[in-house]
């Protein structure tokens, strides 16, 4: 009995030292999370709440407001596709080689994250324009990736690729070498190496930055502004039609489609922790 009671205090006396003023730290974490989080969305969903559903469901329902949430969806479904895909190379190639240059590289994943969003976006349609350093290239083959759709997925792919890297990234770096070697020395080439030993591991990886590269690329506005013609049922995306609705004082139409925004990114925010919870089990495992 002694020694039970002797292993219980030293366990709380660790945990103690561990987590040093929890009570103070928890209560300032939590107010700083109530005045910068809480309150502004229980503010927007308090607003909304004065609708009726059926007030509610017309402003959702507009054929405007349908096209600019199909806009936005299928586009960043597309950009984070493509981060998906190139994403794994460029989190490969840092992992697994070295070559000259590689710590500049490296450290140019994380620009997107530093610089002001419609500095981005500026720069895109100044490279991609009919008489910028790209687009006067592709102009040749009629080929305009600016001011139309395509423009809002470069936009989006560039705001979001260093979510999967850097999601992928330590995964890479944590894989077991020997059991690629082991795979290898069975007679397994390098596809049949790579997709049943190495990409079953770093699946749940990819997942998690592509839905993070979702919710960030569906929130986006800056960036995209300036390199889409924003014309409406051909370019217009939500974020943009939100702002619009604010400038002519339709409070009840921007706060419904708010909400709405608010509601997806909460199921893709949930989504993304489930799966952040499934990959470290898989890695304990």
């Amino acid at each position: 009995m002694g020694i039970k009671l002797f292993g219980k205090k030293k366990k709380n006396a660790g945990l103690k030292a561990r987590l040093p003023g929890f009570a103070l730290t928890l209560g300032l974490s939590m107010t700083y999370m109530t005045l910068l989080i809480f309150i502004p969305l229980s503010a927007l969903i308090l607003y909304a709440a004065h609708m009726s559903f059926a007030e509610f469901w017309h402003l959702i329902a507009d054929e405007r407001v349908v096209s600019a949430f199909k806009i936005s969806f299928s586009s960043t479904f597309i950009a984070a596709s493509f981060n998906f895909v190139f994403g794994l190379i460029i989190a490969w190639v840092l992992t697994r080689y070295n070559f000259f240059g590689k710590k500049l590289i490296d450290a140019l994943i994380d620009l997107p994250f530093a610089i002001p969003t419609a500095v981005a976006g500026i720069a895109l349609a100044t490279i991609f324009s009919p008489k910028g350093i790209i687009g006067i290239f592709l102009s040749h083959f009629g080929i305009d990736l600016s001011y139309s759709r395509a423009g809002i997925v470069i936009a989006i792919i560039f705001i979001g690729f260093p979510f999967v890297v850097r999601t992928v990234q330590p995964v890479i770096e944590e894989l077991d070498k020997e059991l690629e070697e082991a795979a290898s020395s069975l007679g397994a080439n390098f596809f049949q190496v790579f997709f049943k030993v190495i990409f079953p591991s770093l699946f749940p990886a990819l997942l998690t930055g592509f839905a993070l590269a979702f919710a960030r690329g569906l929130g986006e506005y800056g960036s995209i502004i300036f390199i889409s013609s924003n014309m409406p049922y051909e370019t217009e995306i939500v974020p943009l039609l939100i702002v619009k609705k604010l400038l002519q004082f339709d409070y009840r139409g921007a706060s419904a489609i708010g909400v709405t925004m608010l509601v997806c990114a909460f199921v893709l925010l949930l989504f993304i922790n489930v799966l952040q919870v499934y990959a470290r089990r898989r890695r304990k495992n």
